[in-house]
């Protein structure tokens, strides 16, 4: 994308679609405003988000409104056991025609994939998602095969049914922006859901695209526009430095953490019509960024330690900067 397309909207326009996308989906999931913001954060931040939660609480339908919400191309790959890695990328078939072999395309080559359960498969499926989510490419048979953008996925997970599962390794979870979880509705919110079912008298329901593909690419490089100061910088490193120093964690969160921090934090500005990112951004996204990076010390687990805990204790530990100084990186641009 060149500057003239980067520059097509301005942060502010990008706060005002996303509410727009958030109120769209917000017609069929009710009540969940924060956690949907969440995996829209992840989304426009260009990351791919881990939905761990019980059954039944909206996961497959928040993947499935946004899908529609952002014009995008979706496609939902149940994990299973027996589900081989040519099943999720694709392989070679021989054509008789041709007498030759082609690429048959597998659901990898999407907009926005539905890993329902990804904890359901062997991690040789598991890791076939690795290349396609950290490169954007997939390579079968020594041939790599770009995927278009945007391309996110959005990941399933129980858990609480361990029998028949395999954890996600560290360096699997590491690709995920963020972990978000619903949690049960307010007898309100339920009651809601039921009343919504019965006024639009069928199971599936329908959201109108509110951006396209094209739109949702140009919101994504609008924030790189989003100004972070040095000491905001610093206290992002500073919070994830923490994670590994902290006597309960085992090992903490990777420099792919700080990233993570940095980038959700500059659509939460976003969210709240601002283009600088100020500290009260970083805490809000700190736990669903670095809680699922952490690996507890096997005590802590005994004694039910979670590690949102831990990543609450190093907030209040950490020291949050309070400066008004242009980031060192912007000095020199034009117009700052």
């Amino acid at each position: 994308m060149n500057d003239v397309d980067r520059k097509s909207i301005p942060a502010s326009e990008v706060g005002h679609l996303a509410r727009a996308v958030l109120d769209a989906v917000g017609q069929v999931v009710v009540g969940k405003r924060e956690s949907l913001e969440l995996v829209l954060a992840g989304i426009l931040a260009g990351g791919h988000v881990l939905l761990e939660d019980l059954p039944g609480l909206g996961k497959t339908l928040t993947a499935r409104s946004f899908a529609q919400a952002l014009g995008l191309d979706f496609r939902r790959l149940q994990f299973t056991p027996d589900l081989l890695p040519a099943d999720v990328t694709g392989s070679f078939l021989y054509d008789q025609r041709s007498g030759d072999f082609s690429f048959r395309a597998g659901p990898l080559f999407t907009n926005l994939l539905l890993a329902d359960e990804i904890n359901r498969t062997p991690p040789k499926t598991q890791s076939a998602l690795l290349e396609a989510m950290q490169e954007k490419q997939v390579s079968v048979e020594g041939v790599t095969y770009r995927l278009d953008e945007p391309f996110h996925v959005l990941a399933t997970a129980n858990p609480i049914e361990y029998e028949g599962t395999y954890p996600l390794p560290e360096a699997q979870l590491d690709r995920f922006l963020l972990r978000v979880s619903f949690g049960y509705p307010q007898r309100e919110e339920e009651w809601d859901v039921l009343r919504r079912r019965m006024a639009r008298r069928r199971e599936e329901a329908e959201i109108k695209p509110v951006v396209d593909a094209a739109t949702l690419r140009a919101m994504q490089a609008a924030l790189e526009d989003v100004v972070v100061e040095d000491s905001v910088g610093r206290y992002i490193v500073d919070l994830t430095a923490a994670t590994r120093e902290h006597p309960s964690v085992l090992v903490g969160a990777s420099p792919r953490g700080s990233l993570a921090l940095l980038l959700l934090s500059r659509v939460r500005a976003v969210f709240a019509g601002r283009d600088y990112v100020v500290p009260e951004d970083v805490k809000e996204v700190a736990a669903p960024a670095l809680a699922h990076r952490i690996t507890l010390r096997p005590e802590m687990w005994l004694r039910r330690v979670d590690p949102s805990f831990v990543v609450g204790e190093v907030l209040e530990q950490t020291p949050a900067p309070a400066s008004g100084a242009l980031p060192s990186y912007a000095a020199g641009r034009p117009g700052r």
